[in-house]
């Protein structure tokens, strides 16, 4: 009786599990010539219409993923509990009303997968999930997405150099890309030439729709007017930080010795050349400034990504065992208000990008700083379900960390880089920044280096006021005097 008991209670739980809450997806013939490969996404909302479009990492919202080989044009693949999911399995999800939409993902250049030219995608559609398990949905990929178009006007113009050196790394055509914001009269005044102020977006933002918009919008120093060069670092894996990665590739090299080249070539510069960046564009002036000191003469570095890694999104990464919890099993913030009050744990945070596993934030943190073992597989800092530290990440992060590349470098860099950085942040930051800043202060006063720090009320989004801007731009300004006395 046992074993018949034991043997009905089996297939009902196989039989469960194959008749889970599952949908149906496939792409019309119309869209692509050859078949497809790679993976696929499933989107779920209850309120964002458009679920493909969510900020991965900031919304939460139920996502899931399979893996596809030769997949031909309408052919049908299902999403099931076997499917990479967060939060639940599909059997396990909050019954009720959502909006869903599938991603065929063909990575082909762009980072966020949801807006990524060339992905097939579905219209989405209204699904009532209730407790009948047995329901099906069907969605059908009968879109694709457009490149965003670059609308150029008298003064804003679009740069693409072919980079010989990523391309050959990923053994296909690179392209670094930025918009070029010119001053105004630049046509009428042909024997000017101007500094050049290279200008990097944070995170999801793309030069084709953002250049010379917000915090990121400049025309002059003082007096003098500049060329203003937009980049936004995209790349698949999301934001290069223009930095020579194991992953990425050489990006840092192909900006200075290919691209800066083929604009001063193009345009009149008078080989001035300054930095500016927010979040990851504030690191990545920092980066650039740091491995290419004769390149640049002064970086402005707003609210940087961890500059410090032993105050990583508010962990000492050297140290502690485990990014999900705290000593006492608390779990860790990775997004707050003001600095302090938790909104996203840590653990949502890379358990979502486990299923979005491309082109999202800490995924793009480990391909800048990260690399590759034996295998070909990808190096990541955290270890999944348990979200302990993978000790075989942290020399190759080490390698990344700003503050001990200053320490163990100075004696040779202090000459190239006293006075040419600024580094300022909100007291509040969503992601902790401040702490990390104020531990990359500390050593830098002990190496008694010349550096701009200041700290400004505000979290990382309200920081940026007409102060905060006037006194940033005037560290540039006294940058470019500097410059210009050297030369003479």
């Amino acid at each position: 009786m046992k074993n018949l008991t034991f043997t009905l209670l089996l297939f009902l739980t196989f039989a469960f599990q194959i008749n889970g809450q599952s949908f149906t997806v496939s792409y019309k013939q119309d869209l692509i010539k050859e078949n497809f490969s790679g993976n696929i996404l499933l989107y779920l909302s209850k309120e964002n219409k458009s679920p493909k479009d969510v900020f991965v990492g900031l919304e939460l919202i139920p996502v899931y993923r399979i893996v596809v080989n030769n997949l031909k044009p309408n052919e049908p693949v299902t999403f099931n509990d076997d499917a990479v999911s967060y939060p639940v399995e599909l059997t396990n999800i909050e019954r009720g009303l959502y909006y869903a939409q599938v991603v065929f993902d063909r990575n082909l250049g762009d980072s966020n997968i949801g807006s990524s030219a060339g992905n097939l995608y579905s219209t989405p559609i209204k699904v009532d999930v209730t407790k009948n398990v047995e329901t099906v949905f069907t969605l059908v990929a009968d879109k694709i997405i457009a490149p965003i178009p670059f609308k150029e006007t008298v003064t804003l113009k679009e740069l693409s150099v072919k980079s010989e050196l990523l391309s050959a790394f990923h053994q296909k055509d690179v392209f670094v890309n930025a918009a070029v914001s010119l001053p105004e009269g630049y046509d009428k005044n042909a024997k000017q030439h101007y500094p050049v102020i290279y200008s990097i977006f944070g995170f999801g933002a793309n030069y084709k729709l953002h250049s010379g918009m917000g915090k990121n919008k400049f025309t002059q120093l003082g007096e003098q007017p500049v060329i203003v060069v937009y980049l936004d670092g995209n790349c698949p894996e999301g934001h290069s930080t223009y930095a020579n990665s194991d992953i990425n590739g050489p990006w840092g090299d192909a900006l200075v010795k290919e691209f800066i080249p083929a604009l001063n070539k193009k345009y009149r510069s008078n080989g001035a050349n300054l930095l500016f960046g927010h979040s990851s564009g504030g690191w990545t002036s920092l980066q650039l400034q740091i491995n290419y000191p004769k390149i640049f003469a002064g970086a402005w570095s707003s609210a940087p990504d961890q500059v410090d890694f032993r105050n990583y999104q508010n962990k000492n990464i050297y140290e502690t065992e485990n990014m999900f919890y705290d000593d006492k099993g608390n779990l860790l913030a990775d997004v707050t208000i003001a600095g302090r009050f938790p909104v996203i744990s840590a653990k949502d945070f890379y358990r979502t990008e486990n299923v979005i596993y491309r082109g999202s934030q800490l995924h793009s943190f480990d391909a800048v700083f990260g690399g590759y073992d034996k295998d070909g597989k990808q190096i990541r800092l955290v270890n999944l379900p348990n979200g302990e530290i993978n000790q075989e990440a942290l020399p190759l992060f080490k390698r990344y960390d700003l503050s001990i590349k200053l320490r163990e470098n100075w004696n040779s860099l202090q000459e190239d880089l006293n006075n040419k950085i600024r580094i300022s942040v909100g007291t509040s930051d969503n992601f902790y920044l401040h702490h990390a800043v104020k531990l990359f202060e500390g050593e830098m006063i002990k190496l008694n280096a010349a550096m701009e720090f200041q700290y400004y009320p505000g979290d990382h989004f309200t920081v940026f006021t007409e102060v905060y801007q006037k006194e940033g731009v005037s560290f540039l300004e006294k940058c470019y005097k500097r410059w210009l006395q050297e030369k003479k």
